[in-house]
């Protein structure tokens, strides 16, 4: 009785990919350009170094799609917001709390601006798409600004990217100093705290924004 050949395993090249590119994350976010193992990377992601070579080029090449795929990941995360079709003061508040949550549950994208910033910003300047990756969110910013000023709700001097920069910058620093911050100041820096602090900088922002009182 003749058996049939076992059938070849299909790859599945993109199931690969985003296994490549979880264990990249963690990997260099952990140790850091130089630090990070490649040997590492193919055993957490279950795959063989010639694998990754094939699918992404030399370690440089890796880091940087690593790079962009923390970007990629939370501008996806922002659109599920629908900022476009919120108030400005809704806005704001459902934007730095994504944001402080995103910081503190993908501890990666943090270490990986540090280290990138530590290399000069030498790899980010070399992703073609960069800027189209951050294109989406910042037109729902200017969105909900105009929207506001146009019916007097907030001022209408405020650009979109500086607004970013600002939320990006107030989420950014309690989170990437927390070890410092609970050794110098004894603040806990646990969920508690942290909501009370997506509350005040919502509150500083949303402030901020609302239009200054005309003279009489």
């Amino acid at each position: 009785m003749n058996q049939s050949a076992p059938k070849p395993v299909k790859r599945d090249a993109a199931a690969s990919k985003r296994r490549i590119l979880k264990a990249a994350l963690a990997e260099f976010a952990a140790h850091g350009h130089a630090g990070a193992r490649i040997d590492t990377i193919a055993e957490k992601a279950s795959v063989s170094k010639p694998m990754i070579y094939s699918y992404f080029g030399d370690k440089e090449e890796l880091y940087k799609a690593a790079l962009r795929e923390s970007y990629v990941q939370i501008r996806q995360g922002e659109r599920k917001l629908k900022l476009e079709d919120l108030s400005p003061e809704e806005a704001v508040r459902e934007l730095v709390g994504f944001t402080l949550r995103h910081f503190v549950s993908k501890p990666w994208f943090v270490s990986m601006l540090n280290t990138e910033n530590l290399l000069g910003g030498n790899a980010i300047r070399q992703i073609g798409d960069v800027a189209e990756i951050q294109s989406p969110l910042i037109d729902s910013i200017r969105q909900f600004l105009e929207r506001g000023a146009a019916a007097g709700q907030i001022r209408d001097d405020v650009d979109p990217v500086e607004l970013y920069i600002t939320i990006a910058s107030l989420c950014y620093f309690p989170v990437s100093n927390k070890h410092t911050l609970r050794a110098v100041f004894k603040v806990p820096i646990d969920e508690a705290w942290l909501d009370q602090r997506a509350a005040m900088i919502s509150e500083m922002l949303t402030c901020y924004l609302r239009r200054p009182a005309q003279d009489p």
